[in-house]
């Protein structure tokens, strides 16, 4: 275990078992006992685990950035596990692997279920669903400050005066996102509430929002919003998981108004009014902008549901965005806007600089004081290209499955990109469930590289293959 910080993930796996109870408490105040039995099993093994993991003796030692890789590698590949028992343990016969691709779909805020009809699973396992997708955003988030060392100094600027991250730094960071985490989920679901959405809906709403999972509490969403005051209330609250978790706490309670605080929130502000303003204009033919308006704040923060009427015309520009993603320090995936901005800045200015040599030109942020370095951008490249290889792997590991070329480039990008299949992208009737049982590990595996940093990757690589 010395590769590995094991208390890290005791955390979630007791924070597993609260879940497992508040489960089997909705149960039994709603009479639901089809699948009661089933959170004991979790609530039983991810509590043991817990415990044995805060006892372990770990080095008193500084872990190196492998390790920390390591570890958030291990918890998600450990956690889906003890949250895929009430999936294999309930009443609908689910094989361990489509159980672990549920857990794990949801562990990582894709979305992609084997379910073919949600109506048919009882409240309490759709409940267990969104948990998942609320405890895996979390995790993505705790994983964003362990792994802090991996991005940009810029990046940590924009979250703390510190430079350097001790110990007492990211616990402090740590409480705070958890705090936050909550406090927003909790006003997600009280908004949609007021709104007239049913409370069992708005619960399950609130956590998918929060994680930009992609579980629904029913077949689709268009069964869930009735009326344009619900859709466009939802299309805002999306929202959050595009940008900065910290970006609300910032404006109300940071004393000294940094602007190096507020960057990347407002590049992503201009970057979607942009995007409002050009889907208004040149896609506003009909009367139907306000479920486009959907489809699109859907796919910028990663969530991906849409309602139900066609949008095929409009489905590789929604990939698109999808690729671009959100803020560093929310739980949306994507390449982030910001490495996309820095990398094409800095591309500009070298070919200017050779047109116009006696010209200086600053790669420096609009609307804060930091630039970014050329150690900065290679990084950005290096993402870029893990990525195009993931994509072309994936694509034709998806095509040698029987599935189209068209439908595994699309599953691809929405499994990298952790978001869900839905009509916004023309695979709403994709069914998983009849997959081959490669083919689910393959997209099982994908989607936890998706939200793990893709340059980690590269770190790994560099550490084990490349030691000379």
């Amino acid at each position: 275990m010395s590769l590995f910080r094991v208390k890290y993930l005791g955390f979630f796996f007791i924070l597993v078992s609260v879940f497992s109870f508040f489960n089997i408490i909705y149960s039994y105040y709603f009479n639901l006992y089809l699948n009661l039995n089933t959170y004991y099993f979790s609530l039983i093994s991810s509590l043991i685990i817990g415990l044995l993991f805060y006892k372990i003796n770990e080095v008193d030692k500084k872990p190196s950035i492998f390790e920390k890789i390591l570890t958030v590698f291990l918890g998600y590949l450990l956690l889906p596990i003890i949250l895929s028992l009430p999936f294999y343990f309930s009443i609908y016969n689910l094989t361990f692997l489509n159980s672990l691709f549920e857990a794990v779909s949801g562990f990582t805020s894709t979305g992609f279920t084997i379910f073919d009809n949600i109506k048919h699973i009882d409240q309490g396992l759709i409940l267990w669903r969104s948990s998942i997708q609320w405890i895996g955003g979390l995790y993505f988030l705790f994983s964003i400050i362990f792994l802090i060392d991996i991005y940009d100094d810029s990046l940590k600027k924009s979250l703390t005066n510190f430079i350097s991250f001790n110990s007492s730094e990211v616990l402090k960071q740590t409480i705070k996102i958890f705090i936050l985490y909550f406090c927003i989920t909790l006003s997600i679901f009280f908004i949609l509430n007021i709104f007239d959405i049913r409370t069992f809906h708005s619960l399950n709403l609130s956590m998918t929002i929060i994680s930009s999972g992609g579980f629904l509490s029913s077949n689709n969403l268009s069964s869930i919003l009735t009326n344009e005051g619900q859709i466009i209330i939802f299309s805002l609250l999306m929202l959050v998981s595009f940008f900065s978790i910290f970006f609300i706490y910032n404006l109300i309670f940071l004393r000294n108004k940094n602007l190096n605080f507020f960057y990347e929130d407002i590049h992503l502000f201009l970057y979607f009014l942009f995007t409002v303003t050009f889907f208004f204009i040149f896609f506003s033919f009909d009367t139907d902008f306000i479920y486009s308006f959907l489809s699109l704040v859907s796919s910028i923060s990663n969530i991906g549901v849409s309602l139900e009427f066609d949008q095929s015309k409009l489905s590789f520009i929604y990939l698109i965005l999808v690729i671009i993603g959100g803020s560093f320090f929310s739980t949306s995936s994507g390449l982030r806007f910001l490495k996309i901005y820095s990398l094409t800045k800095y591309s500009l200015n070298q070919i200017l600089s050779f047109s116009k040599p006696k010209n200086v030109f600053m790669n420096k942020l609009l609307f804060s004081k930091i630039n970014f370095d050329f150690k900065e951008i290679n990084k950005y490249f290096l993402t870029i290209v893990i990525f195009i290889i993931s994509l072309f792997i994936l694509t034709s590991l998806l095509s040698l499955s029987d599935i189209n070329f068209e439908n595994s480039f699309k599953l691809a990008v929405l499994t990298l990109m952790n978001t869900v299949n839905s009509s916004a992208y023309g695979l709403s009737e994709f069914n998983f469930n009849d997959l081959h049982f490669l083919t689910k590990y393959f997209l099982i595996f994908f989607m936890i590289i998706g939200r793990v940093e893709l340059i980690s990757l590269l770190l790994l690589a560099k550490k084990f293959l490349f030691k000379y």
